[in-house]
């Protein structure tokens, strides 16, 4: 069965000090967090990459990344405007960007037909997510009946922390028999004295545990489930009040509604591995030296391709 991996990469990397932070060169020959996902998606079968990229990168992502994945693997891109809006609806004066994780995902309509997995560009999972993600799409997931059947890597959340600053995650409860009930977008986690502290989006305390699961935007997909989207983005534009500026039309805020609502399923496949990303700046050698130390233990070649 074919499997394609999608990377959304368009995001403008405010956070990073408003640099292109997906384009970081981490790896001892240049490679950037992508190359090892990618790597990672490869071995555990998936055989083609939509990249998700605003158009203004497009030559410098195709000179730094792209190019050099066409080698390897079927590639193809989609690109995720602002403007890029359904009929009837246009861009607010003051919007500034895109309209988040949603809409991004949507950009691959017509060029996904196929059981999907969605990461992040600038995020680092490791090979098991990648490994019970397809496993779980190519021999259990069900793309014939009513319901969406999806499925989501599940992180331990703290295995997902920054030293250098706040994170925000998707909070997740999840059944006894394995499959997600709730996920709460979740903000400012971070530790403080040895005590992990977090936020709701008005800045109250929220409670969450090291050792629960949290979603990293890995979830794995059926095609079906573009089609969800593209009824879903009109319905949010038209609930958006004036003043809604950074609104965003976001996953796990959709792939939420459909569990409420019946729609669909997702199936928790827990990962263990630690993740790591460039959120901040000071990041950056944090991320290094875990490369480093990666290839050291052998989980990666010094060299990923050729």
């Amino acid at each position: 069965m074919n499997t394609t991996l999608v990377v959304m990469a368009a995001g403008i990397g405010s956070r990073y000090g408003g640099g292109i932070k997906q384009l970081e060169k981490m790896g001892p020959n240049g490679e950037i967090i992508m190359d090892y996902a990618i790597f990672d998606a490869k071995r555990a079968g998936f055989n083609k990459v939509v990249f998700i990229i605003r158009k203004d990168l497009e030559k410098d992502f195709r000179e730094i990344i792209g190019n050099r994945i066409e080698q390897v693997t079927d590639v193809d891109y989609a690109f995720q405007e602002l403007s890029d809006l359904p009929a009837g609806f246009t861009v607010p004066a003051d919007r500034k960007k895109p309209w988040g994780t949603g809409q991004a995902v949507l950009s691959v309509k017509g060029l996904v037909n196929e059981p999907f997995a969605v990461i992040n560009a600038d995020d680092y999972y490791g090979p098991e997510g990648f490994r019970v993600l397809h496993e779980y799409m190519t021999t259990k997931m069900d793309l014939t009946g009513e319901k969406l059947d999806m499925c989501m890597a599940g992180f331990i959340l703290k295995n997902t922390l920054s030293d250098n600053g706040t994170v925000t995650r998707g909070a997740c409860q999840v059944s006894p028999d394995g499959y997600l009930t709730d996920v709460t977008e979740t903000y400012g986690i971070r530790m403080e004295n040895g005590i992990l502290k977090a936020e709701d989006q008005d800045g109250n305390p929220r409670s969450v545990s090291p050792d629960q699961f949290v979603s990293m935007n890995m979830w794995g997909l059926p095609p079906a489930f573009l089609a969800e989207l593209e009824e879903g983005f009109p319905k949010f534009l038209a609930a958006l009040k004036p003043g809604d500026i950074k609104k965003e039309y976001l996953l796990p805020t959709i792939i939420n509604n459909c569990i409420k609502s019946g729609k669909g399923t997702v199936r928790v496949l827990p990962t263990h591995d630690k993740w790591f990303g460039v959120t901040y700046k000071e990041d950056k050698p944090v991320v290094v030296e875990s490369i480093r130390q990666l290839i050291a233990d052998g989980v990666y070649p010094e060299k990923l391709y050729g």
